[in-house]
């Protein structure tokens, strides 16, 4: 029987990948995280106007304060590299391979952002510095322990997604910090026209969302994975989050009759191979629906599972809806 790993375990799989990590289920704020992950009635398109601050409380209550808009920003995790690309700004520098995706800067330009070393899980505190930051944006749950080191130097923001409105509020923040409201007021309403228009028509195909690296893969639950939180509203998505030490085996899988499967491999180390490939030693794979079908759509899991932003979900709303029809 395949289980999918923890919350610990997706976060050490991701983190090896060098790539941003996705937040698991079962955190302290889960109950909170529930009722946010509920689909509503429908998506509101109207946006709000941001305005310009150097001093806000964030979209999860972390309080910024800069002496001016910044202009040198660093970024540790993808999100951060997608609200600067939804505002017209190049990071100074960056952890994250989602810029040479063709959507953000391709693989051309990308080359010129430069690499900050040590892994996503350790990135080195002098390679930060040295790029003279005026922010450096990080994920709290795992770069919150560098905040010591760079006090005093620079600002440090953790943000701390876990659904769409998350990602949202985080643009808008971010835009008010850097005085690029106007973009990011167009980057929203963008999206939320997107997600309005994919919800007005929701698929009733079964879906589901899985990631790893081998046979212990898991499974995106909308209560905190950002891309899995849009998914109640335009398919069938009957997953949810067991906790910290929950788990869905392949039987469970089989047992819904998932029409389409989305699979995000996560390669690290000298791994190879799609992880479709992979399961499809298991004789139980083979039983469901979507892998009979041929409805197994390999992903890009810098965008899926790492990227979190606007950007990123806009791209994840137009693979799914035309996989979904």
């Amino acid at each position: 029987m395949l289980r999918s790993p923890s919350r610990f375990v997706r976060s050490w799989l991701t983190a090896a990948a060098v790539g941003s990590l996705l937040v698991g289920c079962g955190s302290s704020s889960e109950e909170s995280a529930n009722d946010k992950a509920k689909p509503a009635a429908k998506t509101e398109v109207t946006v709000e106007p941001i305005k310009a601050s150097t001093e806000l409380t964030d979209t999860n209550g972390v309080r910024i304060s800069l002496q001016k808009e910044p202009e040198r920003i660093v970024c540790l995790f993808a999100l951060c590299d997608d609200i600067l690309t939804e505002l017209g700004i190049v990071p100074t520098a960056t952890n994250s391979a989602v810029l040479t995706h063709p959507d953000f800067l391709g693989e051309g330009k990308a080359k010129e952002v430069d690499i900050i070393p040590g892994g996503f899980i350790a990135p080195e505190v002098e390679a930060i510095l040295s790029h003279k930051p005026d922010l450096v944006i990080g994920l709290g749950d795992t770069h919150g322990k560098l905040a010591p080191a760079l006090k005093g130097a620079t600002t440090f923001w953790a943000m701390q997604p876990e659904t769409w409105q998350d990602s949202v509020g985080y643009l808008r923040d971010t835009a008010a910090l850097t005085g690029r409201t106007a973009q990011g007021e167009k980057a929203e309403r963008i999206f939320r026209t997107k997600l309005a228009a994919a919800e007005k028509t929701p698929s009733d195909k079964t879906a589901l969302i899985i990631y790893g690296s081998d046979e212990n893969f898991g499974v995106a639950t909308p209560e905190g994975d950002v891309a899995a939180s849009l998914f109640p509203k335009i398919a069938d998505y009957p997953w949810e989050s067991r906790g910290v030490e929950g788990s869905y085996s392949l039987e469970e899988i089989l047992a819904k009759d998932v029409d389409v499967l989305f699979v995000e491999t996560l390669s690290f180390g000298d791994a190879e191979g799609e992880l479709s490939e992979k399961l499809a030693g298991n004789p139980l794979w083979g039983k469901i629906p979507a892998v009979k079908n041929g409805d197994v759509h390999e992903v890009n899991s810098e965008v899926w599972a790492k990227g979190r932003g606007t950007r990123s979900l806009g791209i994840v709303l137009d693979e799914a809806t035309a996989a979904l029809r």
